[in-house]
């Protein structure tokens, strides 16, 4: 392999009995080599436990042991046979600053969790912060996948002029490439071409001679990275489309298993009412998708 995706991956368990990041997550670890580390969260209000701060240590404890032994359960039973598996068991109700914190000060190469749907802008879920807030990259296990999954799907945004896109597009053809490697799949990969909806509405552009036009001006780009990472030239595929549509209808057409694409993290009023690609893909992919940032 080339540059390697996981040096060492924190696993996120589900509180729910199904965790599908501690079986994926292992999985992922066997066939790459690296090493891992499990989280679980349990958390009980204990105001009214009685015995005082005693009975309240004590029922602490109790669901702190429990917990142990479920997740412990599950890594036995998922686990490869020569896998070593560090298991740390927080007391926290809210865990993404858990988790930010942790990979902040430990240089994870991914984060894997369960991913659960959002609720709208106004509700920030833990996987809405971790995609934004996480320094490392955020793998969301996807709990419903299209049946008979195989290749990797590398998602690009070839048409950027900004030097860090530009950067992430060769960080994510590294990944995935490392990925379906690993995993012995197939890596295909798809960019989209968004002819503007304003230009075309008013035909002040015909969206066929503007997608040619474009896909022309891509070639160097693409070329450039064909010849970096040892590809031909045919697995990049461009689709004129919105970014979104283009990424998820390839998804589904080629039943990837994972989809390895950039996520830029925002903050504040513009992140809530914004969101991005990454964000607005995961609402439609029924399958993995591993979201990088620039410099992660």
């Amino acid at each position: 392999m080339g540059e390697q995706l996981m040096g060492k991956i924190l696993i996120v368990a589900d509180r729910e009995k199904n965790c599908i990041a501690t079986s994926r997550g292992l999985e992922l670890a066997a066939r790459l080599g690296h090493g891992v580390e499990v989280v679980a969260f349990a958390f009980a209000p204990l105001d009214r436990v009685p015995g005082g701060d005693a009975g309240r240590r004590d029922a602490r404890q109790r669901i702190i042991e429990n917990r142990r032994e479920e997740v412990q359960e599950r890594i036995d039973r998922f686990s490869a046979d020569d896998q070593r598996v560090a298991l740390k068991v927080v007391w926290m109700k809210e865990i993404h600053p858990w988790i930010i914190k942790r990979a902040t000060s430990v240089e994870f190469d991914a984060v894997v969790k369960t991913g659960h749907d959002s609720g709208g802008m106004t509700y920030t879920s833990t996987d809405w912060h971790l995609l934004r807030e996480c320094p490392a990259p955020i793998l969301l296990a996807a709990e419903n996948k299209w049946h008979r999954t195989r290749p990797v799907l590398a998602a690009l945004d070839l048409d950027t002029k900004k030097a860090s896109k530009r950067k992430l597009n060769d960080k994510i053809v590294a990944t995935a490439k490392d990925l379906a490697e690993a995993l012995g799949v197939e890596l295909k990969i798809i960019s989209a071409i968004d002819v503007p909806t304003l230009l075309a509405d008013l035909d002040i552009v015909d969206p066929g001679t503007y997608a040619k036009e474009r896909r022309e001006a891509l070639l160097p780009h693409l070329k450039k990275l064909a010849k970096t990472h040892e590809l031909p030239e045919q697995a990049f595929v461009t689709k004129r489309g919105p970014v979104d549509k283009v990424i998820t209808s390839q998804a589904a057409k080629v039943r990837a298993q994972i989809v390895v694409m950039g996520t830029v993290g925002r903050s504040g009023l513009k992140a809530k009412l914004l969101g991005n690609t990454a964000e607005s893909v995961l609402h439609m992919l029924r399958t993995d998708v591993l979201a990088l940032k620039p410099g992660s």
